[in-house]
C-alpha cells in the first residue's frame, strides 16, 4: 500500500489487486469530437466524384460528340448540294415563269416543301419528335389561313417545318414572316426566292417595316398561289421579351404572362386587310367552323397554335442539327377560327388577340404541370395525335438532293472544260 492509499478507498483497494511487475490499465481515454472537414478536404471529396462520374460518362460523352460531328459534317453537304440545286433548278425554270406562272411557283413550292422536309429529317433522325393536339387541321389544308404561333427559340421553326410535312401542300403554299436575321443564313436565298418575308424589329423601324408588309402581300401573296402564313405575333422569343411584356401588362392593366408575351397587333392587322375577302356590306367573307368545305375566297381561317417543350425546355437550331440532345417529343396544340368571327377593327382586334394569348398561357400552365394539354370544351378528355414522317420519303429527297447536286456539278464541269 503507497503512501498516499488510504485504507478503505478505492484506491487502496485497487492497490491491493495490483499484479507486481505490471502498471495498471491506463484508464479510458475521453470521446473525442470530430470537426467538420475543412472546406478544401470537401471540395477534394466533391472534386474527385465528380471526376468518377466524369470518367464513367467519358464513352457516352464522346459518343455524342462524335455523332454531332457527324450531323453537322452532313448538314453541310446536304445544304450545299440541295439549295445549289434549288437555285439551279430556279434558274432553268425561268422561261416557264414567263409562260405559265402558275406551273412554275408550283414546281417552286414543290422543291421548298422537299427543303424543308430535309431540315425535318434531321430532327426526325435525332428522335425530336411532335405529337399533336387540338383540333385536326388537315381538314382545312386547301384553304387560306393564318397561324398564330408562340415563340420560345429558334426551334419553333424547325418544329413547324416537321409537323406541317402531312398537311397536303401546306408547306410548299406557305409564307413565313420572320426576323430579318433569318434572311443571312444558309436557308436565307431559298426564303427570298419562295418569297417569304423577313420583318426589322424595333419601334424605329416599325411603320416602315408593316407597310413593306403590306406591299410584299400585294406583289407575292396571290401572284404565288400562296395559301397559308405562318406568323410570330410575340415578336421575338420569349426570354427575351418576357420582362417587356411584364411591363407593359402593369403599365396597362393587363393580365401577367409568364409562359407567353403579349401579341403585336400591327402584323396580324395588315395580314387580315389585306387578305381577308370582303362581302357587299363589308362584313368579312370567311369559312363556317362547322362547314370545313366552304369555297369562299380569300383567308378563311386563323389556326392558334401552340408550341409546348417537356420541362419548359425548348429546342434550339443548334440542338436540331447537332442532335446532342436527348429525344424530346415536342406537342403543338391547334385550334380554328373562322375568318367571319375576328374582329377587324384594332382596339377589338387586340383585345382579341390579347384573350388568344391568355389563354395559351392557360394551355401551357396545364401543359407543365400535367405533362398533357387539356381537354376542349365539352369533352372529359383531351385526344393527341403522334405526327409521323415517311423514313422511305425522307430517303427519296435526300437521294434527290444528292443526285441533283452530282449532276449540276458534273454539268458546270463540262462547260468548264469546253470554255478552258
Amino acid at each position: 500500500m503507497t503512501a498516499t492509499s488510504r485504507p478503505g478507498t478505492p484506491a487502496a483497494a485497487a492497490a491491493q489487486h495490483r499484479v507486481p511487475g505490471r502498471r495498471p490499465p491506463a484508464p479510458p481515454a475521453p470521446a473525442l469530437h470530430r470537426s467538420p472537414p475543412a472546406p478544401a478536404e470537401k471540395d477534394r471529396r466533391v472534386s474527385n466524384v465528380r471526376m468518377a462520374v466524369t470518367l464513367e460518362e467519358a464513352p457516352w460523352l464522346g459518343w455524342i460528340l462524335v455523332k454531332a460531328l457527324m450531323r453537322f459534317a452532313f448538314m453541310v453537304a446536304n445544304n450545299l448540294v440541295a439549295i445549289s440545286s434549288y437555285i439551279c433548278y430556279v434558274i432553268v425554270l425561268q422561261p416557264l415563269r414567263l409562260l405559265d406562272s402558275k406551273r412554275f411557283w408550283y414546281i417552286e413550292g414543290i422543291m421548298y416543301k422537299w427543303l424543308l422536309g430535309m431540315v425535318a429529317s434531321w430532327g426526325w433522325y435525332a428522335g425530336y419528335t411532335v405529337m399533336e393536339w387540338g383540333e385536326d387541321i388537315k381538314a382545312i389544308s386547301k384553304d387560306e389561313a393564318v397561324m398564330l404561333v408562340n415563340h420560345q427559340a429558334t426551334g419553333d421553326v424547325c418544329t413547324l417545318m416537321m409537323c406541317l410535312q402531312d398537311k397536303g401542300l401546306v408547306v410548299a403554299q406557305m409564307m413565313w414572316l420572320m426576323d430579318h436575321i433569318f434572311k443571312y443564313t444558309n436557308f436565307g436565298i431559298v426564303s427570298l426566292i419562295h418569297g417569304d418575308f423577313f420583318i426589322r424589329q424595333g419601334k424605329s423601324h416599325r411603320d416602315q417595316q408593316l407597310l413593306l408588309l403590306k406591299k410584299h402581300l400585294e406583289n407575292n401573296y396571290r401572284n404565288r398561289d400562296r395559301k397559308w402564313i405562318v406568323l410570330f405575333p410575340e415578336g421575338g422569343f420569349l426570354r427575351k421579351r418576357r420582362e417587356t411584356s411584364q411591363a407593359f401588362a402593369k403599365k396597362n392593366n393587363l393580365p401577367f404572362l409568364t409562359h407567353v408575351t403579349l401579341p403585336r397587333i400591327g402584323a396580324t392587322k395588315i395580314i387580315l386587310s389585306a387578305l381577308v375577302a370582303r362581302q357587299e356590306n363589308g362584313s368579312p367573307a370567311g369559312g363556317d367552323a362547322k362547314e370545313l368545305d366552304s369555297r369562299s375566297k380569300g383567308l378563311q381561317w386563323i389556326i392558334d397554335t401552340t408550341i409546348a417543350y417537356p420541362k419548359a425546355e425548348p429546342i434550339d437550331i443548334q440542338t436540331w442539327i447537332l442532335g446532342y440532345r436527348k429525344p424530346v417529343v415536342t406537342h403543338v396544340h391547334y385550334r380554328i377560327f373562322p375568318i367571319k368571327d375576328i374582329p377587324l377593327e384594332t382596339d377589338n382586334l387586340a383585345d382579341w388577340l390579347y384573350q388568344r394569348f391568355i389563354e395559351k398561357e392557360d394551355l401551357l400552365s396545364h401543359f407543365y404541370e400535367t405533362g398533357a394539354f387539356p381537354p376542349p370544351k365539352g369533352h372529359e378528355e383531351a385526344v393527341s395525335r403522334e405526327m409521323t414522317l415517311s423514313n422511305t420519303w425522307l430517303f427519296l429527297i435526300q437521294s434527290f438532293a444528292f443526285l441533283s447536286g452530282y449532276m449540276w456539278y458534273s454539268i458546270f464541269q463540262y462547260f468548264y472544260h469546253c470554255l478552258f
